[in-house]
C-alpha cells in the first residue's frame, strides 16, 4: 500500500527526537533520576545525579539488553541508594525484578518469589520492600498461576524463599493485592481490589500486628492518601461523582469520617494529591479536566489557570515545594509546567520538542443522542474551515469500558491523519468514566449494548450532519475498544468502509477461560451463568457473524505475548469472517510475534506496526499522501 512508506517516514520524523524527562527527586534527600530518549536509540536511557547541580551518570541503558527486553517498573528507595527495576520480554508484562546499588551500579544477587513481579514500595530504612507477585506454575492448580496475587515482604540480602507473604486472600483467586508505604514512612497501606470495588487496610511500619481494616465489604471504590496522620478518602460510596472524607489515623472507623470535599453533582472527581502543603483535586468537566486547590482544612483556594480544555496530571510530594503540572489537548502539544503557588502562574518547564504546526486545526465538542435518547458528548478534531459536504475521511474511535475516561490529548499519530485531510471523532461512550459511576454502570454487563448503540449513533450523527459518509468512515479500537468496533461491525456493517480492530475480545462466551481474563467478569459477566450467557451471546462479535454479509475491510491484530487478551480471539474471528463472505472485502490477520498488549518492544517495531494499520485505513478511504510528503 503506497501510504505505508509515507507513514513510516513521517512517524520516524515525529517519534524519533532527542528528549529528556522531567527529573524526579527522592523523598529523603536530593538525588534525582530522569530518562533520556535519543533519536537514534530504540529505548529510553535512565540517568541519576546526586542533586540538580551534580553531573549525571547513566544508570540503566535498556538499549544494551536483548532487543525484546524492556524496562517495566522503576522503583527508587526513599533516599535513592537503591533501585528495583523490572525486566520484561517480548511485551509479556511479566517483569522480573532486579535490585541495583546506585553508587556502584552493582546488581545485587537478591531474587523474589513468584512471577509477574510488580509494585515495589521500599521501607524507610532500606532494609527491604513490599512487592506484589503471582504464584509460580506448579504451586497452584494448572491455569491458576494467573491469579492468587499476593503482597510479599523482601529483606535485602535474603533468598526469595524467605520472603514473607503479608497480604493475600485464600478463597477468591481473582482479587488483586498491593501495598504502598506512606510518604512520611510511618505506615503501609494495603489494597485488595476487584476493579471498581476494593478494601483497604493499614499498619505501622515495623508492627508485628495484622493490618487494621479501614474499609471492607467491597461496597464501593476507595483511594486513600495519608497526610499528616490523616486519611483522605476519595470514594464513590453514596456519591456517583465521587467525594472525599477525612479522618485521623487513630480513628479509622467509618463513624469518625468527616466530609472534606462534597460531591459535585455535575463534575466527576478523578483523584486528589497532597502536594507542597495543599490538596490538589482533579475534576472531569464534560470529559476534560479542571484542577481545584484546597487547604488541608478543606477550604477552596482557587483553580489552576489553564488556557484551554485538555488533560492534566498534577504531581509532587507533600513535603517538598515542587508542583509539577503536565498538560495537553488535541491541538496543544504536551507541556510540563512548574506551578508557582504564590503568584498563581504556570511556568513552562519543558515544551514538546518538535515544532508541529497545529494552527490549522481545531477541536470542538458536540452532543448527540444515542438510540435510547441518552445525550452523549463527542470531540471532533479537524482542519479549520472544514466543509460539511459529507466527503471528509473520518476516523471514529472510542473505548467505553472499565470506568476509563477518553479525554482530549495530543497525539502525533492524529496529527498525521489530520495532515492527510482526515478528521477524528471521539465519543465519550457509556461504560467509560467521564461522567461518574452511573455512566460506567450504564455500559456494564447486561447494559453493554448501550456502549455499541452510543458508538453506532455517533456514526449516524456524523453522516446525518454531513461530516462524512459510509464510504469515508473508518473505525478503530483496541482491547475493550476492539470489542467495541468488532460488535459495531457485525451489527451495522453498512455504516463503515474500513475497520482496525486491535488486540480485541471477540468471543465473549469463552473469553474468561484463558489467561487471567476471568477477572473481567465483573465488567462483562460470565457465560457460565445462564442469564449472563443470554446477553453475552446476543452481542458477542464472533457469534454474530452472518454468512453472505457484505462486511467492511478489516485489519485485525493480535500479539503472541499478550498477557491480557489471548490472540485466539483474532484467529477465530478472521477465520469466521473469511468463511462468511469469502469474496468480499479483505479481512486481514496480523499476529505480532514479539509484542504484547501494548504493541512492539522497540520504537522501530511500533512504527512498523502503526504504519501497517494506518496505511490500511487510509488506502480504503482513498486518502491522498500530502504533497510535501510524497
Amino acid at each position: 500500500m503506497p501510504h505505508r512508506n509515507f507513514l513510516i517516514k513521517r512517524f520516524n520524523e515525529l517519534w524519533r527526537y532527542d528528549d529528556e524527562g522531567v527529573p524526579w527527586k527522592v523523598i529523603d534527600g536530593e538525588r534525582e533520576f530522569f530518562w533520556v530518549q535519543k533519536k537514534t536509540e530504540e529505548k529510553r536511557i535512565y540517568y541519576t545525579r546526586e542533586n540538580e547541580n551534580a553531573p549525571a551518570e547513566v544508570l540503566l541503558n535498556p538499549n544494551k539488553w536483548d532487543t525484546t527486553e524492556t524496562l517495566l517498573g522503576f522503583y527508587t528507595s526513599r533516599d535513592g541508594k537503591y533501585i528495583a527495576f523490572g525486566k520484561a520480554r517480548g511485551g509479556d508484562e511479566n517483569p522480573v525484578i532486579n535490585i541495583m546499588e546506585v553508587a556502584t551500579k552493582k546488581i545485587l544477587p537478591d531474587t523474589l518469589r513468584g512471577w509477574r513481579q510488580f509494585g515495589v514500595s521500599w521501607l524507610p530504612d532500606n532494609s527491604g520492600f513490599f512487592y506484589s507477585a503471582n504464584p509460580q506454575k506448579g504451586k497452584v492448580p494448572e491455569g491458576e498461576e494467573h491469579y492468587w496475587q499476593a503482597v510479599y515482604l523482601h529483606r535485602l540480602g535474603t533468598p526469595a524463599e524467605q520472603d514473607e507473604k503479608v497480604f493475600s486472600h485464600d478463597e477468591v483467586k481473582e482479587f488483586s493485592h498491593d501495598a504502598s508505604v506512606s510518604e512520611d514512612g510511618k505506615y503501609v497501606l494495603f489494597c485488595r481490589g476487584m476493579f471498581n470495588r476494593n478494601e483497604m487496610y493499614f499498619k505501622k511500619i515495623g508492627s508485628s500486628k495484622p493490618p487494621i481494616p479501614l474499609v471492607t465489604g467491597f461496597d464501593s471504590y476507595y483511594d486513600i492518601r495519608l497526610i499528616e496522620d490523616k486519611f483522605f478518602i476519595t470514594t464513590d460510596l453514596d456519591a456517583p461523582m465521587y467525594k472525599v472524607y477525612v479522618t485521623n489515623v487513630d480513628k479509622p472507623e467509618r463513624e469518625n469520617w468527616r466530609e472534606f470535599i462534597p460531591e459535585n453533582k455535575k463534575d466527576k472527581l478523578s483523584y486528589i494529591r497532597g502536594i507542597a502543603g495543599n490538596i490538589y483535586a482533579v475534576y472531569q468537566h464534560n470529559a476534560y479536566q479542571q484542577v481545584k486547590i484546597y487547604t488541608i482544612d478543606g477550604e477552596h483556594i482557587r483553580d489552576l489557570p489553564f488556557s484551554t480544555y485538555g488533560t492534566s496530571r498534577v504531581s509532587g510530594y507533600w513535603s517538598k515545594p515542587d508542583i509539577w503540572v503536565r498538560f495537553s489537548s488535541f491541538t496543544y502539544p504536551v507541556t510540563t509546567f512548574k506551578y508557582d503557588f504564590d503568584d498563581d502562574s504556570l511556568k513552562v518547564y519543558k515544551e514538546f520538542p518538535l515544532d508541529i504546526d497545529v494552527d490549522n486545526y481545531t477541536a470542538e465538542q458536540i452532543w448527540y443522542k444515542s438510540k435510547d435518547g441518552t445525550p452523549v458528548s463527542m470531540f471532533l478534531v479537524h482542519r479549520k474551515g472544514l466543509k460539511k459536504d459529507g466527503s471528509n475521511p473520518t476516523l471514529l474511535t472510542g473505548y467505553g469500558g472499565f470506568n476509563i475516561s477518553i479525554m482530549p490529548r495530543f497525539s502525533t499519530t492524529f496529527i498525521v491523519w489530520l495532515e492527510s485531510g482526515g478528521m477524528i471523532a471521539m465519543p465519550n461512550l457509556r461504560g467509560g468514566g467521564e461522567y461518574g459511576k452511573n455512566w460506567h454502570e450504564a455500559g456494564m454487563r447486561e447494559k453493554k449494548q448501550n456502549v455499541f448503540d452510543d458508538f453506532i449513533s455517533a456514526a449516524e450523527w456524523l453522516i446525518k450532519n454531513k461530516y462524512t459518509n459510509p464510504e469515508k468512515l473508518a473505525i478503530s479500537g483496541g482491547s475493550n475498544g476492539g470489542l467495541l468496533v468488532g460488535a459495531a461491525t457485525v451489527q451495522q456493517p453498512e455504516l463503515f468502509k474500513v475497520v482496525n480492530c486491535a488486540v480485541p475480545l471477540l468471543d465473549m462466551i469463552r473469553y474468561h477461560k484463558f489467561g487471567y481474563a476471568n477477572i473481567w467478569t465483573e465488567e462483562y459477566g460470565n457465560a457460565d451463568n445462564p442469564e449472563q450467557f443470554e446477553y453475552l451471546y446476543k452481542y458477542s462479535p464472533y457469534h454474530n457473524v452472518k454468512n453472505g454479509t457484505d462486511y467492511p475491510a478489516m485489519f485485525i491484530t493480535g500479539s503472541e505475548n499478550d498477557a491480557r487478551v489471548d490472540p485466539l480471539h483474532v484467529r477465530k474471528m478472521v477465520a469466521r469472517m473469511q468463511e462468511a463472505n469469502p469474496n468480499g472485502e479483505p479481512i486481514l490477520l496480523s499476529i505480532e510475534k514479539e509484542s504484547g498488549h501494548g504493541g512492539g518492544t522497540t520504537l522501530s517495531a511500533q512504527i512498523e506496526q502503526s504504519a501497517e494499520y494506518w496505511a490500511f485505513l487510509m488506502y480504503f478511504l482513498g486518502m491522498e499522501i500530502p504533497e510535501d510528503q510524497e
